[in-house]
């Protein structure tokens, strides 16, 4: 087993549980691994640290325990299980009857860094961060078809846009188990989509063509809250991928609700989810769901203020590493400076930031910022984040990811 020797006094933040070993923390490396190779990691005393998937970057090792322990079959599934467990207190695995779908495996949050699985119905989709978790892909699997004892149909590896390119990977998205062939006739497609539940409300994803693994499961919980705020509101929903915010606000009781998306993959979907849900063109409620394909940002620009009184502004990630956050909160204060100045009065915004690089005191002070330019009166009235299926570790505050306010502009 190859041995990653750290630094005098650079051994503190994994004796705090932090889950990750930086490049400039090591002194030596014995042995010569490759990318993706398990190793163990000792302090220069020789004291032992952990074990952890090696990696060439920044991070050097992601450790998986703080325990000298194998990482095999058996390890997967004890992990995967104690995930499960944490699903299962919450009321999601085992929910089918109003929810079908959520996160098994959040990262650093389920103490498994560089690994994501998502749940849809009887399908596992995994996503690998790493190339140690590329390379475990197998056994990951085999672990979920053991864990979940006859209910997975498939698993899908959706891995190529998201491990390590460089590191000389066989990067391509498929089935590890089961497949196409596994699911009834009777259900869509891959080029619409698998039928899930969220919170009562029907959704198509596209785990195979979607963005990240095929649906936003990260935006549940914030998803109901604008349900509960619709109710007769003419509602904007900007950046709206699949419609997810729009389906919800719909249900609210929404007088209308217009998505907005650059995508023109994503506004049919958006139009097959609004009709799966019984909410047409002009419903019998007289709800009006209308979709456009533009970009979003043009749109709220050239839109007339107070048109909208309830406003959804949910971004792509403006900052997908440090170097770019101060151009990322420029683009969030601009953003919701239109946005706050557009809204009708009394209007209500739900504003968010999924970008890890930009921690929620600068996102407030980015929001702050453009409600000054404004001149608007604004309350705050709700912080965001994560669901409970994203969890953050408590010794990696890096895992909160997802930021939101909810804002109410006089």
């Amino acid at each position: 087993m190859v041995k990653v020797i750290l630094k005098k006094g650079r051994d503190e933040s994994l004796k705090r549980f932090h889950p990750w070993v930086f490049s400039g923390a090591v002194q030596t490396v014995e042995g010569s691994p490759r990318e993706g190779d398990t190793v163990k990691v000792y302090s220069r005393e020789g004291e032992f640290l952990g074990t952890g998937h090696y990696q060439i970057g920044s991070i050097a090792v992601r450790l998986l325990s703080f325990e000298d322990i194998s990482i095999d079959g058996e390890f997967w599934l004890s992990s995967l299980g104690k995930a499960y467990g944490l699903r299962k207190s919450l009321g999601l695995a085992g929910a089918e009857h109003t929810t079908t779908a959520y996160r098994l495996v959040h990262g650093e949050g389920d103490f498994l860094p560089g690994l994501i699985v998502d749940i849809y119905g009887d399908t596992a989709v995994m996503q690998a961060h790493s190339a140690g978790m590329f390379l475990a892909r197998e056994s990951i699997a085999a672990a979920l078809v053991r864990l979940y004892d006859g209910r997975l149909k498939a698993v899908y590896d959706k891995s190529a846009a998201t491990a390590p390119f460089k590191a000389g990977l066989p990067l391509k998205d498929g089935y590890l188990y089961g497949g196409k062939d596994c699911f009834p006739t009777e259900l869509p497609e891959s080029e619409n989509g698998y039928l899930i539940l969220e919170n009562g409300n029907k959704f198509l994803v596209d785990w195979e063509g979607g963005q990240k693994t095929g649906f936003f499961l990260d935006q549940r919980d914030n998803r109901e809250m604008v349900k509960s705020y619709s109710n007769g509101r003419t509602v904007l929903n900007l950046f709206c991928y699949t419609g997810g915010f729009s389906v919800y606000a719909l249900a609210g009781g929404a007088a209308g609700v217009d998505s907005v998306d650059s995508s023109a993959k994503a506004a049919e979907l958006v139009k097959k989810n609004v009709e799966l849900n019984g909410f047409g063109e002009s419903d019998t409620d007289g709800a009006v769901s209308r979709v456009f394909c533009r970009d979003a940002i043009e749109y709220l620009r050239d839109c007339p203020s107070g048109k909208y009184d309830l406003m959804i502004v949910d971004p792509p990630a403006f900052a997908k590493h440090r170097g770019a956050l101060d151009n990322a909160l420029r683009a969030y204060k601009r953003l919701n400076a239109m946005a706050i100045g557009k809204v009708a009065p009394g209007g209500i915004i739900f504003t968010y930031s999924c970008s890890q690089v930009v921690d929620k005191q600068s996102f407030a002070l980015a929001v702050f910022s453009a409600a000054a330019l404004t001149g608007r009166k604004v309350r705050i009235l709700h912080r965001l984040t994560q669901p409970a299926d994203h969890p953050v570790n408590i010794y990696h505050p890096e895992g909160e990811y997802l930021k939101g306010l909810v804002l109410y502009v006089e």
